[in-house]
């Protein structure tokens, strides 16, 4: 299948915006789940989206790529939605991702 580089953009781009949006419905997920499980959280993506910012001169902040993937502001999401980390799940972080 060949498809042209704006098409695969936009793709990408719709593939991306579900992801987000699935991840806001699963507020039920915590990141240190999704870390543990599959080596990124929200917090990856939204880091992510800004270094893309930085490197094409699009002026955001950090506050504002993480309101851009949680929805809202980073820390109402955490304060509504964050819970406490077990003994298990931070044992399983240190194990798999020591310098996170």
């Amino acid at each position: 299948m060949t498809i042209d580089d704006k098409t695969r953009t936009e793709l990408e781009a719709a593939v991306f915006r579900r992801l987000v949006e699935h991840l806001r419905s699963r507020t039920d997920v915590q990141n240190i789940d999704l870390m543990n499980l599959a080596g990124f959280c929200r917090n990856c993506l939204s880091n992510w989206l800004k270094e893309e910012a930085d490197a094409k001169g699009a002026v955001m902040s950090k506050d504002e790529s993480r309101e851009a993937v949680y929805g809202m502001p980073y820390e109402t999401w955490k304060a509504t939605y964050q819970g406490t980390a077990s003994p298990e799940q931070l044992a399983a972080m240190k194990k798999t991702h020591p310098g996170h």
